[in-house]
C-alpha cells in the first residue's frame, strides 16, 4: 500500500547506503528525505534499521521536540508495526522510542507496576485490540468489551500518568446478513461496527485520542488492511504491506500532540486554485465554476482549502504572477470560493518560491517547518524539496479532482481537537497585516503600542478554557521556556491544586481579540517562592510589551500570597532560542547554568518594580470566558 501523496524516488536504495556512510548532521537530513518518499514495507524496514544503527547520535539534528516515549499494547501481533511507528516519527522531524508489551498481556502490562511498561514511563500509550479478541466469541457483547478498553484507559492514565490513543476495531468479519446486518444484533460484523459508533462518544468524553483504522478500511478497503491467512497463521490483524500507512497515522497523533502538526497551507494559483493561466488567459478565460469538469474540481479543491481554513488552518498564496491580475480573480470572479479575506498572506510575482515562502513564514511569524505547499507543478514541488526541505510538498496528481483527497490523505493538519479560537485564526492573521500597516504609519515604537489600545485578560485555568489552554501547551514551542507537555487530565489537576499557581492570558486591542495568547504554571515552593513550571506565548504577539505585563502581573500576585522570590526555568531545544535571555532581559538575576545550556534565574519579589507598559490588564469575567470575545 503506497503512501501515494509522497514523491517516487528511483535511486532510493543508493540513496540510504550514503546516508548511512555520513556523519550525524548529513545523515540526519539525508534519512529524514528518504523517509519523505514513497516508500513499501520492506524499504521501511530497511529505513528503520538505518536509523537505529546511529542510535542517539542523531538526537541533536532530528528532534524538533523531545523523543517521544510510547508504550504499545495490544491482544495480536504487533512487532511488525514498531519500524513504521519509528520512519513516520522521522518523516516529521522527531523520534520516538517504544515499548512493545508481550502479545495478549495487555492488562497485565498496564497494571502490574514491575512489568517493563511501567518502567519505560512511556508519554503516551497506544491500545491496539483486535476484532476477534473484542466481537467474536459468544460471550462477547458491546458493553463488556467497552468495558475492557475503559478499564485500559484508567490504568494508562492513572498508574502510568500517559495519554491514551485508542485504536478503533477493523471492519473484518464477513457479514451474515448482507446489506442489512444491524438487524443482526449478535453479528460480529455489527458488533464492530457498534463498538466503534461507541467509542467514539466514549473516547470523546474521556479525552481519549482514536487511531481510526475503520476509517482506513472504509478508504483503502478491508482487504488493503486485513489478510485472514496471515491472522490465523501469526495472528498479525495489520497487514504488513499496510504497515506504512499504520505507522504513519500514529506518527500524525503524536505529532499533533507535540505540537508538530503543520499550520499553514500555501497554495499556487494557475491551474491549482484554477484551470489555466490567467496572465495569459484573463480572468474570463480561466476554468473555474461549474458546467465544466475541470472547473468543477478546482471549485471542490477550493472548498476543501475553505473548510480547512474554519477548522484553523491558515490559508496563504504564493504564485508567479503579477500581484494585481492574481488579486483580481479572488475580487472579481464570481465563482471563486476563496476570497482576499479567506487569505492571511498573498505573494505573487516573479521570484523564487523558495525565497516567497520564507517571506511568507516571517509575515505570519511561524517556522518554515509549518508551511505545507500545494502546487501543480513539478518543477516548483522538486525546487521546493530541494531548497526547503523542513517544508512539506505534497505529491498533487495530474487530475485537479484528486487534489483535495491527496491532501487530505497526508495527514498534514492532523487535529487532536477544534476550539473556538481555531475558527477565528485566519481572521487573527489578517489583523495582524492590519497592526503591521499600522505601525508602518506611526513615527515610533511607544506611538505605536498606545494606538493598539491594548487589554490583557487575565483568569485562572478553568473548565471552559482547558482544551485551548491544553492545546497551547503541547503546541507551543517557539516562545515557550520549557517545553514542558501536559495531558488534559494532568492540566485539570493543576487547576483544582492550591500549589499550583495558574493564568491563562488574552489580548485584545483596537483590531479585535487576539485570542488566548499565553499560558502560565507555576508551583508554590515550601521556601515562599514561585517557581515558573511553564512560561508560554503565541509568537504573534511579539514585540507588544506583553511579556512585561505578565511579569507585573505574576509578581502581583506572589506579593498577595506572601512570596518572597519568583524562580524562572529555561530549557534549551531546538525551537526555542529566541527566549534564551527572556529572564535576563525582565531583570531576573541568573543562579545557575546547566551542561546542556538550562538555566535558573531568580527575582525578589519586595524590590520588584513594576514595569511601564501601554496594557491595561484586567481580571476577565464569565462572560468574557464563555463568548471568547471580552467587552472593551
Amino acid at each position: 500500500m503506497e503512501l501515494f501523496w509522497l514523491p517516487k524516488s528511483p535511486a532510493w536504495s543508493a540513496a540510504l547506503a550514503v546516508a548511512r556512510q555520513m556523519p550525524a548532521p548529513e545523515a540526519a537530513r539525508g534519512l529524514i528525505s528518504l523517509a519523505n518518499s514513497r516508500i513499501d514495507f520492506v524499504q521501511t524496514i530497511k529505513l528503520d534499521r538505518a536509523l537505529r544503527q546511529f542510535g542517539s547520535q542523531l538526537e541533536p539534528y532530528l528532534n524538533r521536540t523531545r523523543p517521544v516515549r510510547l508504550g504499545l499494547v495490544g491482544s495480536s501481533t504487533l512487532s511488525h508495526l514498531v519500524p513504521a511507528i519509528r520512519v513516520a516519527a522521522l518523516r516529521r522531524g522527531f523520534s520516538v522510542e517504544v515499548c512493545e508489551g508481550h502479545f495478549g498481556t495487555y492488562h497485565q502490562d498496564l497494571a502490574d507496576a514491575d512489568s517493563e511498561l511501567c518502567r519505560f514511563k512511556p508519554d503516551v500509550v497506544l491500545i491496539a485490540l483486535d476484532a476477534h479478541h473484542l466481537a467474536a466469541g459468544d460471550s462477547r457483547s458491546c458493553d463488556v468489551s467497552l468495558s475492557v478498553i475503559r478499564s485500559c484507559w484508567d490504568l494508562a492514565r492513572n498508574h502510568l500518568g500517559a495519554t491514551v490513543i485508542q485504536q478503533t476495531v477493523l471492519p473484518v468479519f464477513p457479514h451474515l446478513l448482507g446489506n442489512n446486518e444491524q438487524e443482526m444484533s449478535s453479528s460480529p460484523a455489527n458488533m464492530v461496527r457498534e463498538i466503534n459508533q461507541t467509542l467514539r462518544v466514549s473516547a470523546a468524553e474521556a479525552g481519549v485520542h482514536l487511531l481510526a483504522v475503520d476509517d482506513m478500511a472504509q478508504q483503502f478497503g478491508s482487504r488493503a488492511l486485513f489478510d485472514p491467512a496471515l491472522w490465523h497463521r501469526s495472528k498479525q490483524e495489520i497487514h504488513p504491506a499496510a504497515a506504512p500507512l499504520w505507522g504513519d497515522h500514529v506518527g500524525r497523533i503524536l505529532a499533533a500532540l507535540r505540537g508538530l502538526s503543520f499550520k499553514c497551507l500555501v497554495l499556487d494559483l494557475d491551474n491549482t486554485l484554477w484551470g489555466g493561466v490567467v496572465g495569459d488567459d484573463g480572468i474570463d478565460g480561466i476554468l473555474l465554476g461549474q458546467g465544466n469538469a475541470v472547473g468543477e474540481a478546482h471549485i471542490a479543491f477550493q472548498r476543501y482549502a475553505a473548510q480547512l481554513a474554519s477548522r484553523g488552518i491558515i490559508l496563504a498564496v504564493c504564485s508567479k504572477n503579477e500581484d494585481a491580475t492574481a488579486r483580481a480573480v479572488f475580487e472579481r470572479h464570481p465563482e471563486m470560493v476563496l476570497r482576499m479575506k479567506n487569505i492571511a498572506c498573498f505573494v505573487a510575482n516573479w521570484q523564487d518560491k523558495a525565497e516567497n515562502l520564507r517571506q511568507i513564514a516571517r509575515t505570519l511569524n511561524i517556522g518554515i517547518d509549518a508551511l505545507v505547499f500545494a502546487d501543480d507543478s513539478p518543477f516548483e514541488r522538486n525546487l521546493i524539496r530541494q531548497e526547503l526541505p523542513e517544508v512539506a510538498v505534497p505529491e498533487l496528481p495530474e487530475d485537479p479532482a484528486l487534489f483535495a483527497n491527496s491532501l487530505a490523505a497526508a495527514g498534514y493538519f492532523e487535529g487532536l481537537a477544534i476550539t473556538g479560537e481555531d475558527q477565528e485564526r485566519n481572521r487573527q492573521y489578517q489583523a495582524n497585516a492590519e497592526r503591521d500597516r499600522l505601525r508602518e504609519g506611526v513615527a515610533d515604537m511607544a506611538a505605536y503600542l498606545r494606538s493598539l489600545e491594548m487589554q490583557l485578560i487575565w483568569t485562572p485555568f478553568d473548565s471552559i478554557g482547558l482544551s485551548r489552554i491544553v492545546q497551547l501547551i503541547n503546541k507551543s514551542n517557539q516562545f515557550n521556556l520549557t517545553t514542558r507537555r501536559y495531558s488534559q487530565e494532568q492540566v485539570a489537576a493543576m487547576k483544582a491544586d492550591r500549589q499550583w499557581v495558574t493564568f491563562q492570558l488574552r489580548l485584545i486591542d483596537r483590531f479585535g481579540d487576539n485570542g488566548m495568547i499565553s499560558v502560565l504554571i507555576g508551583r508554590i515552593a515550601g521556601d515562599r517562592t514561585l517557581e515558573l513550571d511553564t512560561w508560554l506565548m503565541s509568537c504573534r504577539v511579539l514585540g507588544r510589551q506583553v511579556e512585561e505585563a505578565t511579569l507585573n502581573l505574576i509578581v502581583q500576585h506572589a506579593a498577595a500570597g506572601g512570596l518572597e522570590r519568583i524562580v524562572g526555568f529555561y530549557v534549551p531545544t531546538a525551537k526555542n532560542g529566541m527566549v534564551k535571555e527572556h529572564f535576563a532581559r525582565l531583570g531576573f538575576a541568573l543562579t545557575q547554568t546547566a551542561e546542556d545550556g538550562s538555566t535558573i534565574w531568580s527575582l525578589n519579589v519586595a524590590s520588584y518594580e513594576p514595569k511601564t507598559t501601554f496594557i491595561q490588564t484586567q481580571k476577565g469575567t464569565v462572560d468574557q470566558r464563555t463568548d471568547l470575545h471580552p467587552a472593551h
